[in-house]
């Protein structure tokens, strides 16, 4: 699932080094923190929070399938 969340991430940016993918488990649900270049949040983010909410159901549809929570934090 986090391999899957930086490939995208990185096709997105300017700074593909930048980008990093932390897991964390809390309470029954995995938070994948998605670090990237302050510049290129923007990006990642999208007009009105497309690329985000769609990458939010990536990783929520991934999460589901092996009967887990998943939910995607965006830090820049």
């Amino acid at each position: 699932m986090a391999e899957l969340l930086a490939h995208l991430a990185r096709h997105l940016v300017d700074d593909p080094d930048a980008v990093s993918v932390e897991e964390v488990h809390r309470e029954g649900t995995t938070v994948l923190k998605l670090t990237v270049a302050q510049d290129d949040v923007g990006k990642v983010i999208g007009r009105q929070g497309r690329i985000a909410r769609a990458l939010r159901t990536l990783v929520r549809a991934s999460g589901a399938r092996s009967n887990e929570r998943a939910l995607l934090e965006i830090v820049g």
